[in-house]
């Protein structure tokens, strides 16, 4: 009994270790056999396996929910793990490492930092005044406010909208979506206490609210489908009257 083969695709990776001095960056094609079913992790995978064990990516669950494995893909920014190799007829795929995070080696970038950074940035906790008394039921929460939050709180901090953001490329400091995103959250949130003046002193500013140029490119690019387009126009909304 024959076993048809896979068709023979070319994966071309922008390699570059920016610790090593006599690193140099460029690409390396690396020529494989596709597979039924095979996402870019998996021909990553069979890279560094079979072909070059110094290939450095970044992987944790392997089903969209980490997002450790956004890389960009014939210029577009993508999770790797959700990547069909067969969405790409040609059979080649220029695979690249998102810009505007720090470059660890090859296609793993540091999204931690940039995110830990942004998250003190935009005071990404709950603040009130409250006390938690632990021995009594939590306070009652809406359940359509509660879904709304919860929807917010979806995002993965992949970073693929910071990567996909011309303002973010143009404007180092810019939080971007997922700050945005962020700061939505805890604005709809009831047990926040804070008010549009507060929020106003955290993002009015160009490296916030008021620096997005509604491109969308976040929206477009989002593996979650987050509501970003709409959330980001309601933000600016409520704080431009206070400029």
């Amino acid at each position: 009994m024959s076993i048809a083969k896979g068709r023979e695709i070319t994966i071309s990776v922008l390699k570059f270790n920016p610790r090593a001095k006599s690193s140099k960056p460029g690409f390396v094609d690396y020529i494989i056999e596709e597979t039924p079913g095979m996402t870019l992790f998996i021909a990553l995978m069979k890279i560094r396996e079979e072909y070059d064990p110094d290939l450095s990516f970044d992987f944790v669950c392997r089903a969209g929910i980490c997002g450790s494995c956004g890389m960009i893909v014939n210029g577009k920014p993508v999770l790797g793990c959700r990547t069909l190799i067969a969405n790409y007829p040609t059979g080649k795929l220029q695979v690249m490492p998102m810009p505007a995070f720090e470059l660890i080696k090859d296609l793993s970038v540091n999204t931690g930092k940039w995110m830990d950074a942004m998250s003190v940035k935009v005071q990404s906790w709950i603040v009130t005044n409250k006390e938690t008394d632990i021995s009594k039921l939590e306070e009652r929460v809406e359940p359509e406010v509660a879904d709304e939050v919860f929807e917010l709180d979806r995002c993965i901090e992949c970073g693929i909208c910071v990567a996909s953001c011309g303002t973010k490329l143009m404007r180092p400091d810019f939080i971007g979506a997922v700050g945005l995103n962020r700061v939505a959250r805890f604005e709809v949130d009831p047990h926040d206490n804070r008010t549009a003046e507060d929020f106003y002193e955290l993002i009015g500013d160009d490296d916030g609210i008021f620096g997005c140029m509604s491109l969308m490119a976040c929206e477009d690019h989002c593996p979650k489908h987050l509501p970003l387009q709409s959330k980001i126009a309601y933000l600016r909304r409520r704080l431009v009257a206070l400029r």
